[in-house]
């Protein structure tokens, strides 16, 4: 066949990472993702509590159903990584290892908040735990996570940038744009797509032409892979495949995590798009902290009386963070003006 004036020839294809194999843990690491769930979960209850009561203003996302996913993908990860979020980012933020008290302040904006009370639920921050957001413009951190990955490589630290968004976002032209830049330059990147199904209140197969997101890299030659987001080893299994790619120096890969969310989209939203008895099945099914706690008793590794011990300590916990909220000083007045970026012209 003749050769088209001006055409290339085809690119070979790209190398994929092997079939992610689901992580067996020991019984005291299952423990510690089991726990981090529950705490995660307890949290967002609680938080979900105290903005019906009027304790915590503005916009409120509750995370609750998705805990396997930032549990499974942290515990891979090494201190010298970065991550970076959307605005439901309150278990992102406990699963690097931030003090719930101060994460709940943050959402009541008390001055002793992880953003000194400025940031509220959808904009919390701390380099100093490597979590660079809570952002609050939809797939704005798409962008920014690509040059986290980018500041990675430049300065050759070892480290990667997992960058999360949803199904909603992955419909934004800055996506796009991201996966191009980040394979061009082999940017060390995990894109996780935490695919819950409903984004604000739209089923992703009625938003989505193309609703098998871990294929959306593909015309970027960005590689992709397609995950349980309910089961937290099988998120660890794929999480182990990707950071051991992307560390590799082979580029971006992209994870769509198939998850779940059982409230609705913020505490505002009724989610009258889906039926009581979809949740009430997915919640019996697939719970994740039921999945892990089943797999404990039958490793032998904890049993009912382990499991309301650490259920009465989260809970706790939790009451201690959300009496901390409750009672820790406002900021004061003069802190409008502080923190402020101001440019001249």
């Amino acid at each position: 066949m003749a050769k088209t004036p001006g055409r290339a020839a085809p690119a070979p294809l790209r190398e994929r990472p092997s079939e992610p194999q689901r992580y067996k843990p020991t019984g005291e690491e299952l423990l510690a993702m089991y726990r981090e769930m529950v705490l995660i979960r307890r949290f967002e209850e609680r938080a979900g509590q105290m903005y019906g009561m009027g304790l915590i203003g503005g916009f409120c996302h509750l995370y609750i159903g998705q805990e396997a996913v930032v549990t499974g993908i942290q515990s891979a990860l090494k201190g010298t990584d970065s991550v970076i979020t959307g605005y439901r980012d309150h278990g992102h933020m406990l699963a690097a290892g931030i003090d719930p008290k101060i994460v709940m302040a943050e959402l009541t904006g008390r001055a002793a908040g992880i953003s000194k009370g400025k940031g509220g639920s959808m904009h919390m921050f701390s380099v100093e735990h490597g979590f660079y957001g809570g952002h609050g413009i939809v797939a704005a951190q798409v962008p920014l996570g690509t040059g986290l990955g980018f500041a990675h490589k430049y300065k050759n630290d070892g480290g990667i940038a997992v960058t999360y968004f949803g199904d909603g976002a992955s419909n934004q032209g800055q996506v796009y744009e991201s996966f191009n830049m980040a394979e061009l330059w082999k940017l060390p990147v995990i894109y996780v797509i935490e695919n819950n199904q409903y984004a604000m209140g739209t089923s992703v197969n009625r938003s989505s032409s193309e609703d098998q997101l871990y294929r959306r890299g593909e015309s970027f030659r960005v590689p992709g892979m397609q995950v349980d987001g309910m089961d937290v080893l099988a998120v660890r299994g794929a999480a182990d495949t990707a950071v051991e790619w992307v560390r590799s120096g082979k580029g971006p890969l992209l994870l769509e995590m198939k998850t779940y969310r059982y409230r609705g989209h913020s505490m505002s939203d009724p989610a009258k798009y889906r039926s009581r008895e979809e949740v009430a099945a997915m919640r019996e099914k697939s719970d994740p902290i039921e999945h892990a706690k089943k797999e404990l008793i039958e490793m032998g590794a904890a049993d009912e009386a382990r499991f309301k011990e650490i259920d009465k300590e989260i809970r706790d916990l939790i009451t201690q963070a959300a009496d901390f909220a409750e009672t820790a000083p406002e900021p004061d007045p003069k802190e409008l003006y502080t923190d402020i970026l101001v440019g001249s012209y």
